[in-house]
């Protein structure tokens, strides 16, 4: 079975050692994706914002691997405050209409930086 890596080209796939996402056995998995662009390493200030972004970084990395939006099968939200919820999901749920993934929203203490609002992690198959 062939296992590909893909980048995103955050700084921090390669100081803390994981890949944006793999692909293998029919999957990608794409690893917890928070609101930054990794090209210039800004982050939106607003919850609703940060999730946008997180949804383009997501549809980029599944494209490369030959997948979509549209193939995601799992989908898991962190978000760090509970108020922030309902706008995250909002953006989570327009994007996601019509795809419908078996889905689970985490309420957690705090990510790496505080900055980060949010994190998302899918799962999708190969199209």
């Amino acid at each position: 079975m062939s296992r590909r890596l893909i980048s995103s080209g955050s700084p921090f796939e390669a100081a803390y050692g994981y890949s944006r996402a793999v692909v293998t056995g029919g999957f990608v998995f794409v690893a917890g994706t928070t609101g930054y662009d990794y090209a210039t390493m800004t982050m939106p200030e607003e919850a609703a914002a940060q999730a946008e972004a997180c949804w383009r970084t997501i549809a980029s990395v599944l494209a490369e691997a030959g997948s979509g939006l549209e193939r995601i099968v799992r989908a898991t939200y962190y978000v760090t405050d509970r108020a922030d919820a309902e706008a995250v999901l909002a953006v989570c749920g327009r994007v996601l209409v019509q795809v419908r993934p078996a889905a689970t929203l985490l309420v957690v203490a705090g990510l790496l930086r505080p900055e980060m609002k949010l994190e998302i992690e899918v799962t999708a198959t190969l199209g």
